[in-house]
């Protein structure tokens, strides 16, 4: 019998039924399409020789170079802010407050430390820095004392407890003294959608007991947002207060807030080439939180991020945005900055004084699902809404989307703030990673060629993403819940929850290990059906192929029934098979190609079968 080519189209389909996607493919895992035909993605090394684990989710990466041309790398958690730079990393992470004379309570053979701080403002998990002890408290060394430490459980407003590196040899009570300095309040790494049991933050209250409707409770994950402005970086902490942090000081000094900024925002921006610092859902007035307004834009004084108070001698001022019920974030694009609400999207673009900018509504119902799931890629704009992605290229569209249903019906939208998009513009692909609705972390992507429009999925868990640039590889980080490995700085009493920093599209394995890569077609057959095919061999096509790889061919005589292996599965390819003989016997054959060891790596060709009418035996 003559060969039959098997022409697949490119891209997965999961809005048909796997019979009524034939002629193309339903799914896949660690798969991209490029030019028309699926292959293993590459894999990814740690950033550093060895692994550097950093406290807490990561959701955001950020690289850029300073005036001199160096590179420098941020990474901002749920709890902490690092820079790496010259080969170290360094903990920035803001400073809240400096006490003096704090003092402590022991118990001998204990490591359990009640610190002793009238009005602390500490929730448990924050992170506190002992200084000039004195008194060898309960018999720990003041030298010993002297560390970085997590607050283990918040007992008042005047007490909390620490957990040392030794136990004490005394019991005392308003022992020793001791400077502590205080971070800022650290975030959770999970949204919560209401009060109640099981709300709030970690240790925010005793177990099994409701948690309180009261001010300061967090009910969305921690997001940070970086940009720059010349060679410093901003810090603009998602719903919090906006940060700047100088190269020229050197790694060792930690960053600070910006004098007359707004205390609380939802988004921060440089705008180009104009450099006003932009804060978007922000406060009405300067320094008073209590003011913020989920739909305000207020803008600095040009090349000046300390004054945003307008005046007639400066650039400052604000506008008030309609249609929405809250900015969720912006991005710099041709001409304009967009801004995003919960419902639309919004133009902001420089006009000079004397209003500075002017605003245009460009869309309606295409909100925005969180603040960091849209990019902008020469100009055109692609983001996730809660329903469907979109996209402007001067104007609002919604885009096709293959794989819709597959995402927007299993999606967690109480973890909606942790949705993140990331640019790959070697391949030419937008992805965003998301919940799934029964995950409260990461587990799941999809992504976009927008260059040939096809879309494929994946389970590579990723919670922040930087494309090439300052640094030659594409940097994505991994959350690990449970890890208890030691990180950057040595901190007592720390609890789980570690993050990972990878170089992405390096090599073909995933950190020394294997990576699972699949494909599987839509079900193929003879006119409509309804004759049963016999497969005798094929013909397998693969380019770059390094390493064996599986083909399994799946048979059903109707679109309902179960799938069953051909007798001969698994077919084994190598890179100098020349044909496969088989005995596969069903209406309704699909394809499925697979690889699962290291050093492997495969892209699809053009198959070719040999298949014949037959009858089921």
């Amino acid at each position: 019998m003559p060969l039959l080519r098997l022409f697949l189209k490119p891209g997965v389909d999961k809005q048909n039924s796997e019979y009524g996607a034939e002629g193309g493919w339903v799914d896949c895992d660690n798969v991209r399409f490029r030019y028309g035909l699926p292959e293993k993605i590459g894999g990814w090394v740690l950033f550093s020789d060895t692994a550097v684990y950093f406290v807490g989710a990561t959701s955001e990466v950020f690289a850029w170079n300073d005036l001199d041309g160096s590179p420098y790398l941020t990474l901002g958690t749920t709890r902490k802010v690092y820079v790496f730079y010259g080969g170290t990393w360094a903990d920035i992470t803001p400073i809240r407050d400096t006490n003096a004379g704090v003092t402590f309570d022991t118990v001998s053979g204990s490591n359990a430390v009640a610190v002793n701080d009238s009005g602390h403002g500490a929730i448990t998990g924050d992170f506190v820095t002992l200084s000039s002890t004195t008194g060898n408290p309960g018999g720990i060394p003041n030298a010993t004392m002297n560390a970085e430490y997590e607050i283990t459980e918040v007992i008042n407003t005047s007490k909390y407890t620490i957990t040392a590196s030794v136990n004490a040899t005394a019991t005392a009570t308003t022992a020793g003294t001791a400077v502590a300095t205080y971070q800022i309040n650290v975030g959770s790494d999970v949204s919560f959608a209401d009060f109640g049991w099981s709300t709030g933050t970690w240790g925010l209250s005793t177990w099994n007991t409701p948690r309180p409707a009261s001010a300061g409770l967090t009910l969305t994950s921690r997001v940070w947002q970086f940009d720059t402005f010349g060679e410093n970086l901003i810090l603009q902490l998602v719903g919090g207060g906006i940060y700047e942090w100088l190269p020229s000081t050197g790694i060792g000094v930690r960053a600070t807030a910006i004098s007359g900024a707004p205390t609380k925002s939802n988004y921060a921006l440089l705008s180009t080439p104009d450099r006003h610092l932009v804060c978007f859902g922000t406060e009405s007035t300067v320094g008073t939180p209590a003011t913020q307004d989920p739909m305000f834009v207020r803008f600095s004084n040009q090349e000046d991020v300390n004054t945003f108070v307008a005046s007639a001698t400066n650039t400052a001022g604000g506008q008030r945005l309609t249609d929405g019920n809250l900015i969720v974030s912006a991005v710099r694009s041709r001409g304009q900055i967009l801004i995003w609400t919960d419902t639309a999207l919004h133009g902001m673009q420089y006009v000079g004084p004397p209003y500075t900018f002017g605003f245009q509504q460009l869309g309606a119902n295409c909100g925005l699902i969180g603040p960091h799931a849209s990019a902008d890629v020469n100009g055109v704009a692609y983001w996730m809404a809660k329903d469907a992605f979109f996209v402007f290229d001067g104007t609002v569209k919604k885009l096709s989307c293959t794989v819709q249903d597959y995402v927007f019906k299993d999606l967690n939208l109480i973890q909606a703030q942790k949705v993140h998009v990331g640019i790959n513009t070697q391949f030419n692909e937008v992805t965003w990673w998301y919940c799934t609705a029964d995950s409260d972390y990461v587990d799941r992507l999809v992504t976009y060629n927008y260059l040939e429009q096809v879309w494929s999925v994946g389970t590579m868990p990723r919670t922040a993403w930087t494309d090439l640039g300052t640094y030659s590889r594409p940097l994505a980080s991994e959350y690990e819940l449970n890890s208890n490995e030691a990180t950057v700085s040595t901190i007592n009493g720390l609890t789980a929850g570690r993050s990972l920093l990878y170089n992405q599209e390096v090599s073909t394995n995933g950190s020394g290990a294997a990576i699972t890569a699949f494909v599987k077609s839509g079900y193929f057959d003879i006119g409509d059906g309804d004759q049963v095919m016999y497969m005798r061999r094929f013909i397998p096509d693969f380019q770059d192929q390094e390493g064996s790889l599986t083909v399994h061919l799946l048979l059903r005589p109707y679109p309902q029934s179960s799938a069953v292996a051909s007798s001969l599965d698994p077919y084994v390819i190598t890179p100098t098979t020349e044909k496969v003989d088989t005995r596969a016997r069903g209406r309704q054959i699909s394809l499925r190609i697979e690889s699962s060891a290291v050093d492997t790596n495969w892209r699809f060709g053009t198959m070719r079968v040999d298949v014949q009418p037959d009858g089921l035996r």
